[in-house]
């Protein structure tokens, strides 16, 4: 328990820290969302100095995170100038769609990956793996926004997919098969980009990974017992891999949720994305800082997610915290 608890405790430091920065980088970029008011000429410039008081913009610094931080504690995390709501309900309806789209990406790229990776450490150096290996190549040189944009120029041209929102119009009246469909049919080309993105990376670093334990002396022994290759992969080997690999699975959720916020951007996919997007055009300070905490809440929660299966799958890891 010590160990989870010290990594729990890192987890909080880096938040902070990452609000601190964000909170600070934020307020020194120049201008504001009062700014553009100060050119309209109805509105008057006591009328502007009296909202930059009202939202505490002409107080200092220091002042003005630690005001945040109160907002934090009472669940609000600041309020927003474009929208004069508090910042959390505005982000937590988005996060949820964020995430939807994230967790079924997380999920269907790591189901293709251990397979694919595994098989291709079996065939090391033959054709197949030789394949695999240029296919992957070919697809980690491909931008993110390129990918994206091809499989949205496919759907305009073609009409498979639906090309933006999360759901259609009329959604509330069909029945829970047909919604389940349409939600199905939104989501297949956010998830297959952050998939395509992500699958070649994740498949070489199995690949590897399973082919350096593959080697093992003790593998060599169970191999010449007669053990089935397909219980000595996905019994032995992989399980002898796993730390690496578990790693990686925090890492990954990290790169599935910048990559989705650029995917939502140019998809028109209700989420984190095109949120902060308007607040940064906007310049609605705690919209941004709300939005870049919360992504960095749930890579830090992926990260933590995978130190728990660590701790779990590894018994040197509980050996060591026990003992200091």
């Amino acid at each position: 328990m010590r160990y989870l608890l010290r990594r729990t405790l890192h987890a909080v430091f880096l938040l902070l820290g990452v609000s601190l920065l964000t909170f600070l980088f934020s307020s020194l970029t120049p201008g504001n969302y009062f700014d553009e008011m100060r050119l309209n000429p109805q509105i008057s410039p006591d009328t502007v100095a009296a909202l930059r008081a009202q939202y505490q913009l002409d107080r200092p610094l220091p002042i003005r995170y630690l005001h945040w931080l109160n907002a934090v504690a009472h669940g609000e995390l600041g309020f927003s100038f474009a929208y004069n709501t508090p910042v959390a309900p505005l982000l937590w309806v988005r996060a949820r769609n964020t995430l939807l789209l994230t967790g079924t990406a997380t999920i269907l790229a790591w189901l293709m990956a251990l397979p694919l990776g595994v098989w291709s450490a079996a065939r090391l150096g033959r054709a197949p793996d030789r394949v695999l290996s240029w296919a992957t190549a070919t697809l980690l040189v491909v931008p993110d926004l390129v990918l994206a944009l091809g499989l949205l120029i496919l759907a305009v041209r073609t009409g498979w997919f639906p090309t933006g929102g999360l759901v259609s119009v009329g959604f509330e009246e069909l029945s829970p098969f047909h919604k389940l469909r349409d939600l199905i049919s939104h989501m297949t080309l956010p998830v297959l980009a952050l998939v395509l993105a992500t699958l070649p990376m994740l498949v070489r670093h199995i690949r590897a990974s399973v082919a350096e334990v593959l080697d093992a002396p003790f593998l060599r022994a169970a191999r010449s017992h007669g053990i089935p290759d397909r219980k000595l992969l996905y019994h032995y080997a992989l399980r002898a891999a796993a730390n690496p690999l578990i790693s990686l699975f925090g890492f990954s959720v990290g790169t599935l949720l910048s990559g989705s916020l650029l995917v939502e951007v140019i998809m028109s996919w209700p989420g984190l994305g095109p949120l902060l997007l308007e607040a940064i055009l906007a310049r609605d300070l705690f919209v941004v800082i709300g939005g870049v905490l919360l992504s960095m809440l749930f890579l830090v929660a992926g990260n933590l997610f995978a130190d728990v299966l660590l701790y779990w799958a590894d018994p040197r890891i509980r050996t060591a915290a026990s003992a200091k």
